[in-house]
């Protein structure tokens, strides 16, 4: 799916998304990503089930007042005890399939939230596989 829409102040939008990529700012990425309104970067995780508490220790790190969470094609959601360190950092944490997620934080940039997306995108999102 594309999207057709004006990136607002130079932040980052997602502009497409399908099996096997995401596209930010029309640039297609084929990996795991956060993605900040600033900043984009490159996710380590590469399947649900890498998701442990140091990784969500890492994300409540994030300048974010609340992190997307797209668990690929399928919906799925961590035990509580793994996201603790994102409660504890006050961001609110929202899970939802990886195109859900980039539509939302379109939708929350455009509002002038702080959120961010952490989206895997695993070898089973890939086309083909």
């Amino acid at each position: 799916m594309k999207f057709h829409l004006t990136r607002p102040d130079g932040r980052n939008l997602f502009t497409g998304y399908g099996p096997g990529y995401l596209s930010v700012n029309g640039t297609r990425h084929e990996n795991s990503l956060i993605v900040l309104p600033d900043r984009i970067a490159q996710w380590e995780v590469d399947s649900f089930e890498a998701l442990d508490e140091a990784v969500f220790e890492q994300l409540a790190k994030l300048p974010v007042e609340i992190l997307l969470l797209g668990t690929g094609t399928v919906l799925r959601f961590p035990h509580p005890r793994l996201t603790q360190a994102v409660r504890n950092a006050r961001i609110g944490l929202e899970v939802m399939d990886t195109s859900a997620a980039c539509r939302t934080y379109n939708i929350l940039l455009g509002e002038d939230r702080r959120v961010g997306a952490a989206l895997l995108l695993s070898a089973t999102d890939q086309p083909g596989l």
